[in-house]
């Protein structure tokens, strides 16, 4: 006899069409995955079987389909009311006796292991559920903390009629499934406590770029309901695949979320009832809500989870409170960036810039202009319409049939794993999530483009603004005589430019970490207690969540370094120490205390002659102490370091002797320190210079103004800017020649051959062993160079 349900012990992954993908997985972690560490929470699934043999009482099945047969899921109104009745004729209609007979017999066998107050959740899990290339992810209800045999039974009842949500029924309408291919397993799983502890998602792949080295987990307070629907804005973190296998501490990048509140029990444990949502502390919202340690693990867990599973996983976790132990609650298969191909890259890129009116977190990496369509309730979705931009203060998957008119969605709540998120990637259109008040910042019927192409953080700017969409074939790129490399300083496009072909990055500047991230002048945090109270309290508020204000400065500019280092993995990432001058830190959060003023900071107190300088030394410790992390604690040995402003042969001694002291020795564990060649002396001393560093990057742009005399910040000059001067290009070729004589690395870094394909040309042919470019002229200048070598070789 077919059975009617199944413990999960019992299930494996190719059971989906007994039981839905979701109860499947459970079934395959629980009985395949456990001796490898993985907890998963016990529990059993009503089978399909037992669904269609409710349904089929009394001719329910026909009438349902029946009226979905003639359903138009475009007339939204049509839908609502279609779904109301469908899930009002479910509720009502009593469950089979031998059905409740099995349901009650595994009920209380699990029972007896515990109380008769064990808590269950109640989740659905449709037979065409997760397929690699579709997600019913939230499509159907899910019940928490349901107590007792009755209110069990209830909310089983309630997941079999959520099928038949609004946005379940247009979804299998939209995706081509039949509604009678589909049917529904409800899975009913022992609760774990994380009411009293944190929940959240976790995808084995960054989830905007599709980047496959880094897991992504999201956490905060409470029951993970509040994150899946984008009530809150949860804390994140990026943990590196090849240096956690490694054994290093391999989170790479962590974002404090507000956290503001959470969902925790009540004492009412019927289906729809059972859950509270109440706020967060204060004290808890500003630490994050997972330490290293349990990242680590449940990095760990997903690692394990995708390489059974042998593809990209989406999976939903909690922490309970009690026990303090990590439980994995469900896994599907990641459905969007997986099914993306590599071969073809493609970028929006805008062609100008007007006022930003909010920003939040950017989802989909495009851009979407259109008129702002306010929706401040559910009910009045239906007036969106096509070319929109939705704007909600959050949305659910109730939401799917009028999102997919919009060109883009806004919303003030949510974080990049909310079901908002997931819905718009799926639908390819770009959404800013978490704005916080974009509901009010915008006006109705207002013109704005949304754009999610400028990293994490997505804007909303006035107007309508032109961009341009750029695809390039990248599948097989043509060998050439020269390294492409890189210039990143923003480490939150660092996974999205990783996808273009490169041999690494030649420059990565870290005065963007600095200035972006920390904006703080790294003298007032060595001396926060001398500081105006006001500023030390600004401070104080930025370095939330982490053990000080200098464990923040060392850990944001490792975790920035860290990201590029490891979307290039195992590619040279050369770091490039910060240049920053005077005029450039003064503007930084008390900058105007520690600063100098001078009449022409270009050639003042910067690069070289800063770290050396005893009023200095502090804060180069720091810089030092971030890039010895990345290295060694993190194992990111691909990290080589980069002087900049190198003014004579004994200064650069004394940097050498200054990193060693910092822990940062030439030679060892692979390090290699290079100069940045952009001082006419650095030229015409070359060989001297080569004989302290390991080899040259040509900083063209100063090397550019000082040769030729020009103030390249001077619009009343700037005519005679060229690095294809002859002069310049005299210089540049005494630093490739002196590298080539000392068997060492030289590069160039400058903007020159990203402007003018003419000098990447004669650097090629000059023998140079890398060009580094910005990287919307990577793909370009690759072929551009490709082809001149087969027309040379053609003659």
């Amino acid at each position: 006899m077919t059975a009617l349900v199944i413990p999960f012990e019992d299930l494996r992954v190719d059971d989906v069409a007994q039981v839905g993908g979701k109860n499947s997985s459970l079934g395959e972690m629980i009985s395949q995955l456990a001796s490898k560490g993985v907890r998963v929470p016990g529990g059993f699934a009503t089978t399909a079987h037992a669904y269609r043999v409710f349904l089929a009482q009394g001719g329910l099945d026909e009438k349902i389909y029946s009226l979905l047969d003639s359903l138009d899921v475009a007339k939204v109104d049509n839908l609502v009311e279609a779904g109301a009745s469908i899930r009002k004729w479910i509720c009502e209609t009593p469950f089979p006796p031998e059905l409740i007979a099995e349901i009650t017999k595994m009920y209380e066998k699990l029972v007896s292991t515990s109380t008769k107050d064990m808590s269950f959740a109640i989740r659905s899990s449709a037979t065409a559920e997760d397929l690699p290339d579709a997600s019913f992810a939230g499509q159907q209800e899910t019940f928490l903390n349901i107590v007792g045999l009755e209110n069990t039974l209830q909310a089983i009842k309630e997941v079999f009629a959520s099928l038949f949500n609004d946005r379940a029924i247009a979804y299998r309408v939209h995706k081509g499934f039949k509604h009678r291919d589909v049917a529904l397993s409800a899975g009913i799983q022992q609760m774990i406590r994380s009411d009293l502890g944190a929940a959240g998602v976790i995808f084995t792949l960054d989830t905007e770029s599709g980047f496959r080295d880094a897991v992504f987990v999201t956490s905060s307070y409470g029951v993970g309901e509040t994150i899946v629907q984008g009530a809150v804005n949860p804390d994140e973190f990026y943990v590196h695949k090849p240096m956690l296998e490694a054994g290093k501490m391999a989170i790479v990048r962590r974002n404090l979320g507000s956290k503001l509140i959470k969902m925790v029990f009540t004492e009412d444990k019927s289906a729809g009832r059972s859950l509270v949502t109440e706020n967060v502390s204060e004290p808890l919202r500003t630490k994050f809500s997972l330490n290293d340690d349990e990242v680590m693990e449940l990095a760990t867990y997903a690692v394990t989870i995708e390489k059974h599973y042998g593809r990209p996983m989406d999976i939903e976790w909690g922490k309970d409170g009690h026990d303090n132990k990590l439980y994995i609650l469900q896994a599907r298969p990641e459905t969007v960036q997986s099914q993306i191909t590599t071969a073809k890259h493609e970028k929006y890129k805008l062609k100008s810039f007007s006022k930003k009116l909010v920003s939040g977190r950017a989802i989909g990496q495009k851009i979407g202009v259109g008129k702002v369509r306010i929706v401040l309730d559910a009910k009045d979705m239906n007036q969106v319409q096509k070319g929109d931009i939705l704007v909600a203060d959050m949305t659910d998957p109730n939401w799917e049939p009028v999102m997919k008119r919009a060109a883009a969605v806004v919303t003030n709540r949510g974080g990049r794993t909310c079901h908002a998120a997931i819905i718009a990637r799926e639908l390819g259109i770009p959404a800013i999530v978490g704005c916080g008040h974009a509901t009010e910042k915008l006006s109705k019927g207002e013109l704005v483009t949304v754009s999610c192409t400028e990293g994490d953080t997505g804007y909303v700017y006035k107007g309508a603004l032109e961009y341009d969409v750029i695809t390039h074939d990248v599948s097989a790129m043509p060998d050439i005589p020269v390294d492409i490399k890189m210039n990143v300083g923003n480490p939150e496009m660092a996974f999205e430019f990783s996808r273009l072909p490169n041999s690494g990055v030649g420059l990565a500047r870290i005065e963007f970490i600095i200035n972006n991230v920390i904006g703080i002048h790294p003298k007032a945090i060595l001396e926060l207690e001398r500081i105006p109270r006001v500023h030390r309290e600004e401070i104080l508020r930025r370095a939330r969540g982490y053990a000080s204000p200098q464990d923040f400065f060392i850990d944001k500019l490792a975790e920035g370094v860290a990201t590029i280092a490891a979307a290039f993995w195992p590619n040279e990432v050369i770091v490039r120490m910060s240049d920053y001058k005077s005029n450039e830190y003064r503007k930084l959060l008390c900058g105007e205390m520690y600063e100098p003023v001078e009449e022409n900071p270009m050639l003042g107190f910067r690069g070289a002659s800063r770290y050396v300088a005893r009023s200095f030394q502090d804060c180069f410790d720091m810089e030092c102490k971030a890039m010895l992390k990345v290295r060694e604690t993190m194992g990111l040995s691909n990290v080589q370091l980069m002087v900049p402003f190198v003014r004579t042969v004994e200064e650069g001694k004394a940097v050498i002797t200054r990193l060693a002291e910092d822990g940062l020795k030439q030679g060892v564990d692979g390090l290699k320190i290079f100069m940045m060649c952009e001082i006419p002396s650095n030229a015409l001393l070359a060989d001297q210079f080569l004989e302290i560093f390991d080899g040259f990057s040509i900083g063209s742009n100063d090397l550019t103004q000082l040769t030729l005399g020009l103030d390249r910040d001077s619009g009343l000059v700037a005519n005679l800017f060229d690095e294809r001067d002859p002069a310049v290009k005299a210089l540049l070729s005494m630093a490739i020649a002196a590298c080539k004589r000392a068997g060492k690395y030289c590069g160039i870094c400058g903007q020159g051959p990203s402007d003018h394909i003419d000098l990447a040309q004669w650097l090629m042919e000059q023998g140079i062993s890398s060009l580094s470019l910005n990287p919307d002229t990577v793909v370009d200048t690759w072929t551009h160079l490709a082809d001149v070598l087969d027309k040379s070789k053609a003659q």
